[in-house]
């Protein structure tokens, strides 16, 4: 078992160029899957997550190759129906390929998918969207058997919440379609734009992507193209949260600034000093931050649920009481027993967690419960006295490109042992 060795107190410092984003490489490759000819990727982050969907691409028939940060997905004639359940089981964005599917050959076979356990992300807005669209949809021994009546055919869909997974998904399965299809409170998160990029790029009619409303005019075939994925806005946030928590400084290149406004004004309401030029943001923390009274998850573009523990461990030697606001995910505490092991004030009660600042922070050996809970509690290892031992790295390398080599360059004192 791999573990991560981290003796704290170290002022983190330095320059680091951020990674691919993990939550548009993986529906982008799944889009791959709707194009003929072959489709390039760059700046694809290096994941497990990314090899479990090339995994699903070379299982459906695909020919797919990734290095150095390059993946091509090529169309070789045929596109299976079925993905197998271990696939599936690998990481939750596997539901994503169930659009793409329905777009491309009309029919699917997948069983529910894996990834971390947040509590419930039922799939309903999901199914409901590709009934409309004209797919009869049937539940039995655990997986989910997908079949179009006749065709595809566009429909006005409204969502009852702007879920990212949903909007993706009747995207995918749109671009193909007849007619017109509508998603009214659609989800708004740049990585959808990303998304709609490739596939405009591809060929695709697609209009009102970053806002409420979005119009897909369904075509009759996509080609493969050449596309760069965005940066990774989450994994951004990890690398500010962590340089503020120990006091330090650090110049992030390949940013997306605006997508990250949410969370570095918070940053900034800390007592950070940030400032940006082009693709490059600037931070400097100093010696002590300042707590933060009311943080409420909200969906883009409002403050993301994937920062929650990223920022609450920023926040625990802060001066004063913070108060957290859960209002995506009903499970996204776990992290705050680890924190709580480290010497963290945590009082949590229903979706509201109250982090009341402490002096110090002490070393000890936790696990990671989830990929953003396990980066929350390596930061809490950075800015803490003594050594932590952080275990259950599978889910952090979900999400992180050699997160402990980025650490590490930042001055961290920071290392990955079996």
């Amino acid at each position: 078992m791999q573990k991560l060795v981290i003796q704290g107190g170290k002022r983190l410092r330095g320059e680091l160029d951020l990674q691919g984003a993990k939550n548009s490489a993986l529906p982008i490759l799944s889009a791959s899957l709707l194009c003929d000819g072959e489709s390039v990727f760059h700046n694809c982050p290096c994941l497990t997550d990314i090899y479990s969907a090339l995994r699903i691409l070379n299982s459906l028939g695909f020919k797919c190759s990734f290095s150095d940060n390059t993946a091509t997905v090529k169309y070789n004639g045929i596109c299976r129906s079925e993905i197998d359940g271990e696939l599936m089981q690998e990481m939750r964005s596997s539901i994503i390929f169930l659009g793409a599917m329905l777009g491309r050959i009309k029919e699917c076979t997948v069983s529910y998918p894996g990834g971390c356990e947040l509590g419930s992300r039922p799939i309903d807005m999901h199914l409901d969207g590709f009934r409309k669209m004209g797919v009869d949809i049937r539940e039995e021994y655990g997986k989910i058997i997908c079949k179009v009546r006749d065709k595809i055919h566009g429909a006005k869909i409204s969502l009852s919440f702007p879920s990212v997974g949903a909007t993706e998904n009747i995207i995918l399965c749109a671009v193909l379609a007849d007619g017109e299809t509508v998603i009214n409170n659609s989800a708004r998160e740049p990585e959808i734009c990303d998304l709609a990029g490739y596939l405009r790029k591809c060929g695709a009619k697609i209009k009102g992507d970053g806002e409420s409303r979005i119009v897909i005019n369904g075509v009759k075939k996509l080609n493969g193209c050449e596309y760069s994925i965005m940066p990774d806005r989450i994994a951004g946030a990890t690398y500010l949260s962590a340089t503020a928590s120990t006091g330090g400084e650090i110049i992030l290149k390949n940013a997306c600034i605006n997508a990250m406004e949410s969370f570095t004004s918070m940053l900034e309401s800390a007592g950070c000093s940030i400032n940006t030029s082009g693709n490059t943001i600037y931070l400097r923390s100093g010696s002590c931050l300042k707590a933060i009274k009311n943080i409420k998850t909200m969906p883009y573009p409002g403050f993301p649920t994937d920062a929650q523990a990223i920022l609450m461990a920023s926040l625990l030697k802060a001066k004063g009481t913070s108060v957290f606001e859960e209002n995506i995910f009903d499970c996204r505490y776990r992290h705050t027993d680890a924190l709580i092991k480290m010497g963290a004030d945590i009082q949590v009660i229903g979706k509201t967690a109250v982090v009341h600042g402490v002096k110090r922070l002490y070393g000890a050996t936790v696990e990671a419960t989830d990929l953003r809970g396990g980066a929350g509690v390596t930061i809490a290892g950075l800015s803490a006295e003594g050594t932590s031992i952080i275990t259950g790295l599978n889910h952090i390398d979900r999400g992180y490109e050699n997160f402990e080599k980025s650490l590490a360059l930042l001055g961290a004192d920071i290392k990955r042992t079996e």
